[in-house]
């Protein structure tokens, strides 16, 4: 996939999410996020699962990165990290009729006490799957279970990366993950602008945050570190 081809999967992944109202912009009612940022935009990724259309092509899109960023013949199985990622995980493993698993936020303390649900064998080379991605430090909690268990876990997939906090990528490289994704919030503000989908201050309000998101942070009450 070239870089101009991944740029128009984000253009048009933007686009979907922006029609089925899945893009909330509030500058002046900013999100605190559960990474702890404070932003004023939020993505619910999990509206997907309810519009099929939209659905079938954002896989589509998801499965042709892969398969040309990792390819599927070296993924013995795709993990949906819970909750959000085990549709997308399972959608992903279907259409590429790969196993599947999928991982608990911590083990679910009766019976086997498992975190990782379905079969694996040990050593088994593992793609894990969730719907979005802030700060990418969440991601290393299901990385950490599956290695856990004996699994060889050096790529993610994520539909949305925020794409806006600095060092979220080296964080996760430093731990051996590549992070895989189709769009960033700089993709929904082109898309949104293009659209006309939200009046030009909201627009401003975001064009704000995207040029400096640690200090829009701090300055509206998240994080800033």
């Amino acid at each position: 996939m070239t870089d101009s081809q991944a740029t128009a999967a984000g253009l048009e992944t933007a686009k979907m999410l922006l029609h089925i109202k899945a893009v909330n912009f509030r500058p002046q009612e900013p999100y605190i996020l559960t990474s702890g940022w404070a932003s004023p935009v939020y993505i619910d990724c999990r509206k997907v699962i309810s519009f099929t259309a939209e659905r079938r092509r954002i896989m589509d899109l998801a499965v042709a990165q892969l398969e040309d960023k990792i390819g599927f013949a070296n993924i013995d199985a795709v993990a949906g990290g819970e909750t959000a990622g085990i549709p997308y995980a399972a959608w992903i493993a279907e259409a590429t009729s790969s196993s599947m698993l999928y991982v608990r936020k911590k083990p679910k303390g009766f019976g086997r006490n498992a975190q990782i649900e379905g079969h694996m064998e040990p050593g088994s080379r593992v793609l894990l799957v969730e719907d979005l991605a802030t700060d990418g430090a969440s991601k290393l909690l299901f990385v950490n279970a599956l290695r856990d268990a004996e699994a060889q876990v050096s790529d993610a997939f994520v539909v949305f990366f925020y794409g806006v906090f600095s060092g979220a990528l080296d964080s996760l490289k430093k731990e051996g993950i590549t992070l895989h994704y189709l769009a960033t919030w700089r993709d929904v503000l082109q898309a949104a602008e293009q659209g006309s989908h939200f009046p030009p201050e909201t627009i401003d309000g975001v064009r704000a945050f995207l040029a400096d998101p640690k200090a829009w942070s701090l300055a509206n009450g998240g994080k800033g570190e």
